[in-house]
């Protein structure tokens, strides 16, 4: 589809990736139109014809999850929907795929070109480890990883309360740097770039790119925060068929 983003980062020749928008299905409003979340209760057979859609605009099948805001990670596996928040593959053809609508998707690969993931970290999964649970799923050296974040609520719209900033200075206190105070008072608003790469840092992962995105102020996004009765796009990343 002609707005879908191809992430701007180094990455190996035989990797793919991509990100879906709102533009490009059949769904109808407010899910309007190329909404892929099966959760969301739109008519299952617009979201059907979206992913078949997907399926045929991409050299790949997608393995879809039943996303919970947990840090499992799971081998991607499109013949069966797994019950995870992370999915790394090694098998060419295999997409890992992530729905989003605010949360942060993060896309993974190793320099070599021989293994990708993709995690769903919202502000639970991310300060619960996330990140780091799709790290040891992926199983390469630090060095070795790269690192593109996707679409998600940018710093000026995600506001939060007390308890998410501390639930990220526990183990990460320059998590702080990542928080500020908002017009309301006792709430913060919180940059969910600076908090990923700070613990992507901690695990020795530099390379990371993407960024700046935000899905609450830019209107080809999905955002449950701009509408709560909306869609999602999707985030997938593959090893290119040999």
């Amino acid at each position: 589809m002609t707005d879908w983003l191809v992430p701007d980062w180094p990455a190996p020749a035989g990797v793919r990736a991509c990100v879906t928008t709102r533009s490009g299905g059949i769904s109808q409003s407010p899910f309007d139109s190329f909404n892929l979340g099966d959760h969301v209760n739109d008519d299952p057979q617009a979201v059907a014809e979206n992913r078949r859609r997907l399926r045929d605009a991409l050299d790949c099948q997608p393995a879809w999850l039943s996303q919970v805001h947990g840090i499992r990670a799971v081998e991607a596996d499109p013949a069966r929907v797994q019950e995870a928040d992370a999915s790394w593959s090694a098998t060419p053809g295999v997409a890992c795929a992530i729905l989003t609508a605010d949360c942060l998707p993060a896309l993974f690969c190793d320099r070599a070109g021989t293994r990708v993931a993709a995690a769903h970290a919202g502000w639970r999964g991310l300060a619960g480890g996330m990140l780091e649970a799709t790290l040891d799923a992926l199983d390469c050296l630090p060095g070795e990883v790269l690192v593109w974040l996707g679409p998600a609520i940018g710093p000026e719209a995600f506001e939060v309360g007390p308890e998410v900033r501390e639930a990220f200075l526990v183990g990460h206190p320059q998590a702080d740097a990542a928080f500020r105070p908002s017009a309301n008072s006792g709430k913060y608003l919180a940059d969910l770039y600076q908090l990923a790469r700070i613990r992507l840092a901690a695990r020795g992962v530099t390379a990371v790119y993407g960024g700046g995105l935000c899905t609450w102020s830019d209107p080809r996004f999905y955002s449950y925060r701009r509408a709560a009765r909306t869609g999602r796009f999707a985030s997938l990343i593959w090893l290119a068929p040999r």
